[in-house]
């Protein structure tokens, strides 16, 4: 039940929500995997900003625990000295989403933040449910320690993303790899498995995200809840770096992430904490379709882009 607040839209949300909420045909957690993962892909296409103009784009594959891993790897600046490099985890529910339903997003944090990034395109549940997620952006984000020429990772992501952002983070805070982790960037994160929330019940319908699908998501993934990666809202946090944490505010995963920005602060953790007013969750990815998202990318970005520099300069 909705607590009867009356919550601020923004007006271009407003008119993507309406169209989209508009749309007939079967919902996505209706849907086969493949066939989610397709819908997906077409709401990318038509509606985030086009990758636009970047020096070098660069598909890959590393070694991975269960085979080998596809990356992409963006730089508008090749030829750098090495300094700090970023690791990117789609969102997706652990279910959906790949290197190209981000590929937008990717080449806008390469270009503003004037460093590599590099996208991982971990397992997918159902097929590969948990932990396979969280081991291959461990074993990719060590690779990238040991094989890239660079300072420091910064680890980022978002939804399901910044889960894998945080449990890996929290991975490398107990198991270092051969380069630091400096900062990290969880965007509007899943960080525990239980749904008592207000934002959920507020906004569990009718804004992208829903009870249902995150109810397909979870179902498909069957995470562990006494395992820190799943649920990393109820583990210390002490001894992670420097956070960026952000959140939407229409999102029903919005509550959770404010906890876990409470959490670090509490922890001790440098933290900084962002939310995009009026928005909904996987703005990221919807700036052609929410163009005031462009913004939201823009300042959280400029502000993650000081906490590197801070951090680095410490380091």
């Amino acid at each position: 039940m909705t607590d009867g607040t009356t919550h601020f839209t923004r007006p271009d949300v407003a008119m993507f929500l309406a169209f989209l909420n508009a749309q007939e045909g079967p919902k996505m957690e209706e849907m086969p995997p493949e066939g989610a993962r397709e819908m997906f892909r077409v709401m990318a296409q038509m509606a985030d900003a086009p990758r636009g103009e970047i020096a070098q784009v660069e598909d890959r594959s590393i070694p991975g625990p269960a085979g080998e891993i596809p990356v992409r790897i963006y730089d508008n600046r090749p030829g750098r000295e090495p300094g700090p490099v970023m690791v990117f985890f789609h969102g997706g529910g652990w279910v959906i989403g790949d290197l190209d339903t981000h590929d937008g997003y990717c080449a806008e944090a390469a270009r503003l933040l004037d460093m590599p990034v590099i996208a991982i395109d971990y397992r997918l549940a159902p097929e590969h449910p948990f932990p396979a997620a969280p081991e291959d952006c461990e074993a990719a984000a060590r690779w990238v320690a040991d094989n890239f020429a660079c300072t420091g990772l910064v680890l980022s992501g978002e939804s399901a993303g910044g889960n894998l952002t945080i449990a890996t983070a929290l991975t490398l805070r107990d198991k270092p790899a051969s380069k630091p982790v400096i900062a990290m960037h969880p965007i509007y994160p899943a960080v525990t498995t239980h749904d008592d929330w207000q934002s959920y019940r507020d906004f569990g319908e009718g804004h992208l995200l829903t009870t249902g699908s995150m109810t397909y998501f979870g179902n498909h993934y069957a995470p562990d809840p006494a395992d820190y990666r799943a649920a990393p809202l109820d583990f210390p946090a002490a001894g992670l770096p420097p956070t960026l944490l952000t959140t939407a505010g229409l999102d029903p995963l919005r509550d959770q992430g404010r906890a876990y920005a409470a959490k670090l602060v509490e922890a001790g953790v440098p933290t900084t904490y962002r939310e995009a007013t009026g928005s909904v969750h996987g703005y990221i990815n919807l700036a052609q379709g929410i163009p005031s998202a462009k913004e939201d990318i823009r300042g959280a970005l400029l502000v993650l882009k000081a906490i590197v520099a801070e951090a680095s300069g410490a380091a």
